[in-house]
């Protein structure tokens, strides 16, 4: 099976030379054609992937983040700083990355009818595949050097998306959204690689396996030091208050495409590598800054969800949302017991659907008004747009919480470790931060049904219809299908992947 990853992870960028390759004059929809036959390739590998994971181990219980390796591929890379090309999969990085496959392929099939104004659109998918390689790499990299090259393969092609084909109307916001979310993570990636390489000297190797099998049992001096240092290189990535401050930017500015891979997938590197490094590799200094991570991460819940309540954009509005979700995976994590860790990482993926719709949904309404704005757009979409205005209720209350959507496991799960952190975790501090935290699923069901309110409900008299072309179209439709049946499928059968992820 390691020829399936190689594949998976190969494909894209290959396809993305190949692309840039052809003539100029390659018409827009061959470019979306060709870029949505790649990425539906890859999603069938990876989904080929995770069923003979599945059909080849055992269900056993492991240690929090720890790697069970799969479809193995480990060779000699640079012998003298002792890095290897060690590739390798499990139950953690699998359904991410499905998650990254199945978005990319959306995204691709969404821009065979629907394109950024600017055009250009074979560089779009071609930047569109680089920044799958770069995702997929990361979820399956093993070796620390080679998780923070893929880490780093995703910036500029991401940067690009924002710079070129974002907001139209505003080409010195986009670009200077484009600056600060490059600036915010190159640096972020500079102080989780010091992290490495404290790590490395005190441990003397850069895997990941090995790292998880002879964790650093330290919780002072050079451990600790490490351990701060990634933490806070991966919180830039989620980001966790108040190192949020590229995001709101960033996502109102991009694209929908870019919008939708950001919020699915990007953010998801920062909260993955918190698990798969933080937790099995320094569990004692993690241990030592846990309770401070549950507290940046709680004001996270909070000051999103606070944020969201002034927000007058629907894209920065659900920019801000994420700030708060991804609060609630932060202090799954932070909890550091299995419940919370299992939470985190089935909101990473409940995240990446639910909120992908939305910004698929944002950026409909956002072409057909020609602004994000609520108050130009007006209420009463329900009369003028129905079916869109129905998709963005479910998927308001699917991200809300809602139980029997995808979107209530996993922060009820997080929760419930705050509630039951792990020995050694001040319990009364936990508990504090979880009653915070359940504050903060109030202040999110309410900015979401304000949203709800004010866009679509109203009088129809007093904001008369546009005449739209149309509501809801086939390319919509087919794009927007899937998200919303994994939304419901993930809600009323979570075992799908909670079964898999049991720790010890």
């Amino acid at each position: 099976m390691n020829g399936v990853l190689l594949s998976i992870l190969s494909l894209p960028v290959l396809a993305a030379l190949a692309l840039w390759a052809l003539p100029s004059s390659t018409g827009d929809r061959i470019a979306a054609l060709y870029g949505s036959v790649i990425s539906g390739l890859v999603l069938i590998g990876s989904v080929v992937l995770w069923i003979e994971y599945l059909q080849s181990t055992e269900r056993t219980a492991q240690g929090l983040g720890q790697l069970h390796a799969f479809a193995e591929t480990d060779l000699t890379w640079i012998p003298a700083l002792e890095v290897r090309f060690h590739l390798a999969v499990d139950s953690i990085s699998l359904p991410l990355i499905m998650l990254t496959a199945l978005l990319v392929f959306l995204c691709c099939l969404y821009s065979l009818r629907i394109t950024p104004r600017v055009g250009r659109t074979r560089s779009l998918i071609a930047l569109l595949l680089v920044i799958e390689t770069g995702v997929i790499g990361t979820f399956a990299a093993a070796d620390l050097i080679l998780f923070f090259l893929f880490f780093e393969v995703v910036l500029i092609p991401m940067w690009l998306v924002i710079d070129i084909w974002g907001d139209h109307h505003d080409p010195a916001g986009r670009r200077r959204a484009a600056t600060t979310f490059v600036l915010m993570t190159v640096l972020g990636s500079a102080v989780m690689l010091v992290g490495f390489l404290l790590l490395y000297r005190t441990s003397g190797t850069f895997d990941l396996e090995l790292l998880g099998q002879i964790p650093v049992t330290e919780s002072h001096g050079t451990a600790l030091a490490a351990a701060i240092l990634i933490a806070l290189g991966l919180a830039v990535k989620m980001p966790l208050w108040p190192l949020h401050i590229w995001l709101p930017d960033a996502h109102a500015k991009a694209p929908t495409v870019g919008s939708v891979l950001l919020a699915g997938v990007l953010l998801k590197l920062g909260s993955y590598g918190m698990v798969r490094i933080l937790l099995p590799v320094l569990p004692d200094a993690t241990a030592t800054i846990a309770p401070y991570l549950a507290g940046f991460s709680t004001m996270a819940i909070v000051a999103g969800s606070l944020a969201c309540l002034a927000q007058t954009d629907v894209k920065r509005l659900i920019a801000y949302s994420s700030v708060g979700h991804m609060g609630f995976i932060g202090l799954g994590i932070a909890t550091m017991s299995p419940e919370g860790v299992a939470g985190a990482l089935f909101a990473n993926i409940a995240h990446g659907v639910i909120t992908g719709l939305l910004f698929f949904l944002a950026g409909a309404i956002k072409d057909r008004h020609d602004t994000s704005d609520l108050r130009a757009i007006g209420r009463a979409l329900y009369a003028r747009l129905p079916r869109i205005s129905g998709l963005l209720t479910f998927a308001c209350l699917a991200s809300l919480g809602l139980p029997g959507l995808a979107g209530f496991w996993g922060e009820m799960l997080a929760l419930m470790g705050a509630y039951r952190p792990a020995d050694g975790l001040p319990r009364t501090t936990y508990l504090v931060m979880m009653a915070i935290a359940g504050l903060g699923t109030v202040l999110t069901a309410a900015y979401f049904l304000r949203l709800i309110r004010n866009l679509c409900q109203g009088d129809p008299a007093e904001y008369p219809a546009t005449a739209f072309a149309v509501d809801l179209s086939r390319i919509e439709l087919v794009t927007w299908a899937p998200l919303v049946v994994l939304t419901v499928v993930l809600g009323f059968c979570p075992w799908l992947l909670l079964d898999h992820w049991t720790f010890l």
